[in-house]
């Protein structure tokens, strides 16, 4: 019982970070404004180590429509612009020789449909990652009824299970529908 109080805390451990990874996936879609998120997950060559942008240089946003970015060493400045062409996200560093300014253009009604598309799919990759976490629990919850547990607490946990999974699934959908609201506002 004991071990399997522990499974269902786990699968609820499991279904939370599908739903952080999501929030985390969003942040990088861009909705029309500036945001230092938008850089994340970005690697510099950093003297032959692959390091995070933000550990090389400061990312700010000076207004809403362009990104600053100020490696900490002058000689960063040019690993740092590769590899944010090398990221291909569409957007075009200049450099300054002492900063990095980045213009975040406009988006075009077409490029909002299709980050709203891209945004949905995001949303339900993670409600197939709450999926195969139920299916795996829902199996532990068999076998433990069948190696002895009580039908009936078997089905307490089952029902346990469904409203976690119902829950998360609900918390996914607020958050593509407050993304797909921020990118269509102009």
């Amino acid at each position: 019982m004991e071990e399997l109080n522990q499974t269902i805390d786990k699968s609820k451990g499991l279904m939370e970070e599908a739903l952080e990874h999501l929030s985390r996936e969003l942040t990088k879609i861009r909705a029309g404004k500036a945001s230092p998120a938008m850089l994340n997950g970005i690697m510099v060559d950093y003297y032959g180590n692959p390091t995070p942008l933000n550990q090389v240089a400061n990312v700010s946003t000076p207004d809403s429509k362009m990104l600053s970015i100020q490696p900490w060493e002058k000689g960063m400045i040019g690993p740092v612009e590769q590899a944010i062409f090398a990221a291909n996200l569409g957007l075009t560093p200049q450099n300054n020789g002492e900063l990095i300014i980045i213009n975040i253009p406009p988006l075009t009604e077409e490029r909002r449909i299709n980050m709203v598309k891209t945004s949905k799919a995001l949303g339900e990759d993670a409600k197939v990652s709450l999926r195969s976490v139920r299916q795996k629990t829902m199996e532990a919850i068999k076998k433990a009824v069948k190696d002895g547990l009580s039908e009936d607490m078997g089905k307490t946990k089952e029902a346990e299970v469904e409203k976690n999974v119902k829950h998360y699934v609900e918390k996914i959908g607020a958050l593509i529908a407050a993304k797909e609201k921020d990118i269509m506002t102009i």
